[in-house]
């Protein structure tokens, strides 16, 4: 038996999950998207109004490619971040807690890989 009050047991242990890290990924996810989306903003905004032929040579570029590519990884990477966090926060059963996470990163994972392929189509000019 300890004579330790309660209190005293768990004071500096911190928290047994791994909150810290998933907000600092959150964190790092979102300046990362803020960073995509002004590099798309701007080299869509230089374009004018160039034809859809031009817009398909630019993404056609590796570099163009590999920024859009990111910006698609990173997009779904964020949104399961913050879904994941509304998701145990405000739903309450265990189970179904635990089916809608999965639900949700599914998702998400498939609409990840539709984009990621859809800009390798477009880099590579692979007709439909």
């Amino acid at each position: 038996m300890s004579l330790k009050s309660p209190l005293r047991r768990v004071t500096y242990l911190g928290s047994a999950k791994g909150g810290s890290g998933h907000w600092f990924a959150q964190r790092v996810s979102a300046v990362a998207l803020v960073l995509l989306g002004l590099w798309l903003v701007v080299a869509l905004a230089t374009m004018g109004g160039a034809s859809h032929a031009n817009v398909v040579a630019w993404l056609s570029s590796p570099v163009a490619a590999a920024f859009a590519v990111l910006l698609v990884l990173v997009a779904a990477w964020h949104a399961v971040l913050g879904l994941q966090v509304v998701i145990e926060d405000y739903v309450g059963a265990k189970g179904q807690r635990l089916a809608v996470l999965i639900v949700v990163k599914f998702v998400f994972a498939v609409a990840a890989v539709i984009g990621v392929l859809s800009v390798l189509r477009i880099a590579f000019g692979v007709a439909a």
